[in-house]
């Protein structure tokens, strides 16, 4: 009989390619097939960082999400992907699964993970997530001592979003794109404006911008952009 293959969840990062670990280098170099989630226009971002890592003769399985402001029903989708990916590990092939990031933050690949992993051999390699990224970019201690941080995403009404910034010493808030003007606005409303700093694209050559807040004026926000809100600093603990 053919051993079953195995799917790897491999985090890719941010962005820069060499922010990628040395493990995932090597599982990325050395799957026979690889599988990345794709928007229904545009290239795969996942894709995009890794691509120099793909040699000829891989074969390649485009997890298609139309972006839309309305949700999609995308359980199709990942039931096809997972079916996709489960014929190759059913042959003994080792699939690799890129996931912006962290596969396990906001990850896409935990949903195939949640379709295959009580059949097959699952093991996910951690990536460097966003939040941390933008910190280390910005300068930003995001956490010291007994600080509580907390991660939201901008989509979450007002007034969620009042009480969890409220209840943390550190809030991430992550997705912002078309909700910037409405967090700017609550981040006033909480006189929180002034201890936020924002960050977009970071670690991507010609593309990363970091700033304060208050310097963000009416710039165009994208989706991949988060503004980290810091109710206190290292230095008032001292």
């Amino acid at each position: 009989m053919t051993a079953l293959g195995t799917l790897y969840g491999v985090g890719v990062g941010p962005g820069a390619p060499d922010l990628i670990t040395l493990r995932a280098f090597r599982l990325i170099t050395g799957a026979p097939v690889i599988a990345y989630p794709a928007p229904d226009t545009g290239e795969s971002f996942a894709r995009s960082i890794v691509a120099d890592m793909l040699h000829p003769g891989k074969v390649e399985i485009p997890i298609v999400i139309p972006m839309r402001t309305t949700r999609y029903p995308a359980a199709e989708v990942y039931d096809q992907a997972a079916d996709d990916i489960a014929a190759h590990l059913l042959d003994g092939r080792n699939v690799v699964l890129l996931c912006e990031g962290d596969p396990f933050f906001y990850g896409s690949y935990m949903y195939v993970h949640d379709r295959l992993s009580a059949r097959f051999t699952c093991e996910v390699v951690p990536g460097v997530t966003s939040p941390l990224a933008s910190a280390a970019v910005l300068g930003l201690p995001l956490v010291s001592r007994n600080d509580v941080l907390t991660v939201v995403p901008a989509p979450n009404e007002d007034d969620t979003l009042r009480a969890q910034i409220a209840a943390a010493d550190v809030t991430v808030i992550m997705k912002v794109g078309r909700h910037a003007k409405r967090i700017v606005a609550l981040l006033h409303d909480m006189a929180l404006f002034d201890r936020a700093h924002y960050a977009e694209r970071v670690t991507i050559d010609g593309a990363e911008f970091t700033c304060p807040l208050a310097d963000l004026g009416d710039r165009e926000v994208p989706y991949f952009s988060m503004i980290i809100v810091q109710r206190k600093t290292q230095r008032d603990e001292i």
